[in-house]
């Protein structure tokens, strides 16, 4: 290997580590790269093919796959050393972080992808069976399916009110106000328990509808039949309820955050001006507040679209299908149905919607500060 490197002083002053390193040296470490990635891409196309029945080779069970994929591994780090030199050393302390990424993220997503298109349930005996499309059809034709949708665009709608009340509250409680910190403490609470804790104490107990204090409340004030869940709309309505009451804390503790890191000066500038309190708030207050806000906002949405807790508990999606998320929808599908192929299909699919949805999201929202700002 020595006679291939030139010696120190025939290289450039500012030549970078890489320059140092023999050409000899970066093809061997490409060839090997090169060559353990598409071993490992033959070995999981010859896997893919032989569990799809579509070709007799291949291993019965995944085992070689995770082998090949320790060999690549190691050919990786061993080609970044010998391509990079010092740099790729350093790379190597990363290399860990990318492989278990790959493992544990992105390798699962391809799989269930693979899962979407079989045919698989676990109540019956013939076992997994590539079926194409067809369970991607059958979600298009699900009524229930679009019905979930359609209420995770309702759940998420709601996060605009959950907003109002947590900076409401936030207000609040910046405010010298006495016992400021009792009602910190208190407002705080439901955010420490568990939204299956909540479901039973709230859903479960005070909201039943024949011995619950919420319902004997009701009847007090002239409802006949005070049943929470049994009617599409107020059960939806409970659900928000219930899911608002338990996450709303979050919100309100961010937005307090901010409104304790705002400059005093500016707000005292504000009154000296002559603004009074709503002046001071819509004028000074919201807009130095938007990126908070917006960071609140996005934070909440992502956690809504992850509901599914307080709704299998509470209502098990009734009635009717009337209050399921999708994430409660497809747990159903799992649970009740036993019906592992089709719904991973629409959870690969929700996954896909999640993502375009929260790009948009992030790209509005920063739209919308940079412009207000």
């Amino acid at each position: 290997m020595a006679d291939q490197t030139l010696p120190t002083n025939a290289w450039p002053a500012n030549a970078a580590p890489s320059d140092l390193i023999s050409p000899g040296r970066k093809r061997l470490g490409r060839a090997l790269m090169a060559a353990a990635t598409v071993g490992l891409l033959a070995v999981i196309a010859v896997q893919i093919l032989y569990k799809t029945e579509v070709d007799t080779i291949g291993f019965e069970t995944w085992r070689p796959v995770v082998y090949a994929y320790v060999l690549w591994g190691v050919a990786l780090g061993v080609g970044q050393v010998l391509t990079r030199g010092e740099d790729g050393q350093r790379a190597l302390f990363l290399l860990p972080a990318l492989l278990f990424t790959i493992a544990m993220v992105i390798f699962p997503t391809l799989f269930g992808f693979y899962i979407a298109l079989t045919d698989w349930n676990l109540s019956s005996f013939s076992g997994r069976k590539f079926n194409g499309l067809d369970n991607f059809w059958q979600m298009l034709a699900d009524p229930y399916y679009r019905n979930a949708l359609f209420n995770m665009v309702l759940y998420v709608l709601a996060v605009l009110v959950e907003y109002v009340i947590a900076f409401g509250l936030a207000l609040l409680l910046n405010a010298q106000i006495r016992a400021r910190k009792f009602f910190r403490v208190v407002f705080l609470m439901p955010l420490m328990l568990s939204p299956v804790a909540v479901s039973w104490m709230i859903g479960k107990s005070l909201m039943e509808y024949r011995f619950g204090p919420a319902a004997a409340l009701a009847r007090q004030l002239g409802w006949e039949n005070p049943a929470f869940f049994s009617n599409p709309i107020t059960a939806r309505i409970s659900i928000m309820v219930l899911d608002a009451w338990t996450f709303i804390p979050f919100m309100m503790i961010m937005l307090l955050a901010g409104l304790q890191a705002m400059s005093r000066e500016v707000l005292e500038a504000a009154r000296v001006d002559g603004a009074n309190a709503w002046q001071t708030f819509w004028q000074v207050t919201f807009p130095l507040m938007l990126p908070v806000s917006v960071t609140a906002i996005i934070l909440r949405i992502i956690f809504k679209l992850k509901l599914a807790d307080i709704i299998i508990t509470v209502t098990s999606g009734g009635p009717g299908g009337a209050t399921d998320s999708v994430s409660s929808f497809i747990y159903r599908e799992y649970r009740d149905r036993s019906n592992v192929g089709y719904g991973t299909m629409l959870a690969m699919a929700y996954l896909i919607i999640i993502i375009i949805f929260v790009t948009w999201l992030l790209k509005f929202a920063n739209r919308f500060v940079r412009n207000v700002n």
